[in-house]
C-alpha cells in the first residue's frame, strides 16, 4: 500500500512540474508564434488539473479496484506524453534562439550538427489533439469509476530532479563513464578545457532515467581520494529550477560556495562582484544538475561570476538536452550517457527486487530475462 500512496504524491509532484512547464514563455511563445491552438493546451491543463484532484481517491482506490489501476497507468502514460511533447517545443524554442544568436559565426554549424530533428508544426497540434482526446476519455471514465475530487496535497513536495544520497554499491555500469569524466576534470590541458578558457565545462547528456545525476553524484563524492591532494579548494552543488534567471542561479551558487544562507543583495552585479571576491585565484568545482531552460545570454551573463577563480575550475551540468549542453560546452566536453548493458540492468533489478534473497530461488525468471 505505501508504494502506491508514494507513486501517487510523485505522480502529483510530476503533473505539479509539468504545469509549470505547459506556462513557461517559450511554450508560450511557441504556441502563439507558429498560430497553434491556444484554446488545447488550456484545455488540456484544466483537464489534467481535474485529474490531479482524485490522484488521492484513486490511489487508495486501486488497492481493491483492477479498473482503477488501469486508469492511473493510462493516466500516467498521457503525462508521459505531455512530458515529452512541452520537451519538445521547449528545445525547438530553444534551438531558434541558438541559430538567431550563432546565425553567421564560424560555430553555427558545429552547434547545428548536434541538433536534433526538427519537430514539424502540424505535428505538434496533432499530438496536443490527440493527448487532449486521451485526457477527455479518461475524464469520462473518471465519472464511472466513482472516483471523488479531494483537496489537492498542499505540503510541498521535493523536485523530483533533486538529488538524494546514492551509495556507491546501487551504481552499476558506469565505470567507464566515470573515469573518462574524472579524467577531464584532473586535466589541466588546453584540450580538456576545451580551448582556451581557464574554466571549462563537462556536460553530462541524457534522457531521463540514464543516471545522469547518480553519476555526477559519484564523481563529486569520490573525486578528492583520487590523488593525493585535494584538486578543488572548493566544491559545490546547485539543482538548477525549472525557470531560473541569472539572478536566482548566482545567487543560488553564491550561498552554496559561501556556505551563507539568505543572502539579502539584491542586485545581480553585486552578487557577481562578491562571487568574484570569493573566489578569486581558488580552483572549484561547481555541479549543474539537471539544466532545463539556461539560454545563451543567460549562460553567457552567468559565467561573468567565475572569471577571478583560479585556472583548471570545473563545472559539471547535467541535462537532457543537446542544445543546452551546445551552449554550455564545447563538442569535446559533452559526454553522452548511453542506456547500461542488460547484464548490469539484471544486477541492479535482482539487487533490489531480491534484496537479501538468494537469487537463485528466481533461476526461471534471470532465464526468461
Amino acid at each position: 500500500m505505501a508504494a502506491e500512496l508514494v507513486g501517487e504524491a510523485f505522480l502529483s509532484a510530476s503533473l505539479q512540474v509539468l504545469f509549470d512547464r505547459m506556462a513557461s514563455q517559450k511554450v508560450v511563445d511557441f504556441v502563439r508564434g507558429n498560430k497553434l491552438n491556444q484554446g488545447l493546451l488550456k484545455k488540456l491543463k484544466i483537464m489534467l488539473l481535474s485529474a490531479n484532484r482524485v490522484l488521492n481517491d484513486a490511489a487508495m482506490k486501486q488497492l481493491t479496484d483492477s479498473d482503477v489501476r488501469k486508469w492511473l497507468e493510462e493516466l500516467k502514460d498521457a503525462i508521459y506524453n505531455t512530458e515529452d511533447l512541452v520537451y519538445k517545443i521547449n528545445t525547438e524554442a530553444l534551438r531558434s534562439q541558438i541559430e538567431d544568436h550563432s546565425a553567421g559565426s564560424s560555430t553555427f554549424f558545429k552547434v547545428c550538427n548536434f541538433f536534433s530533428s526538427r519537430i514539424a508544426v502540424k505535428d505538434v497540434e496533432a499530438r496536443m489533439v490527440e493527448i487532449v482526446d486521451t485526457v477527455e476519455h479518461l475524464m469520462e471514465q473518471k465519472k464511472h469509476l466513482g472516483l471523488v475530487e479531494g483537496s489537492v496535497q498542499t505540503r510541498p513536495f521535493p523536485r523530483l530532479s533533486e538529488a538524494t544520497l546514492v551509495e556507491e554499491s546501487d551504481i552499476y555500469g558506469r565505470d567507464a563513464d566515470k573515469e573518462a569524466i574524472i579524467k577531464l576534470l584532473l586535466s589541466e590541458s588546453v584540450e580538456a578545457s576545451g580551448g582556451s578558457d581557464r574554466i571549462s565545462v563537462i556536460s553530462i547528456v541524457g534522457i531521463r532515467g540514464t543516471g545522469k545525476t547518480t553519476l555526477a553524484q559519484s564523481i563529486y563524492r569520490t573525486i578528492d581520494g583520487r590523488v593525493m591532494t585535494r584538486p578543488f579548494d572548493i566544491k559545490s552543488w546547485i539543482t538548477v529550477s525549472e525557470e531560473s534567471d541569472v539572478f536566482t542561479l548566482t545567487k543560488a551558487i553564491y550561498e552554496a560556495i559561501t556556505k551563507l544562507q539568505n543572502c539579502t543583495i539584491k542586485e545581480t552585479f553585486q552578487i557577481q562582484l562578491r562571487m568574484n571576491d570569493f573566489l578569486q585565484g581558488k580552483k572549484f568545482l561547481l555541479v549543474l544538475d539537471v539544466v532545463w531552460n539556461v539560454d545563451y545570454k543567460c549562460w553567457s551573463n552567468l559565467k561573468s561570476s567565475f572569471e577571478s577563480a583560479a585556472s583548471g575550475s570545473k563545472i559539471i551540468a547535467t541535462t537532457r538536452i543537446i542544445e543546452i549542453a551546445s551552449v554550455m560546452t564545447r563538442v569535446p566536453n559533452q559526454y553522452r550517457l548511453k542506456e547500461i548493458s542488460e547484464d548490469d540492468c539484471w544486477r541492479l533489478f535482482e539487487k533490489h527486487a531480491f534484496n537479501n534473497t538468494e537469487p537463485s530461488v528466481y533461476q526461471d525468471l534471470e532465464k526468461n530475462w
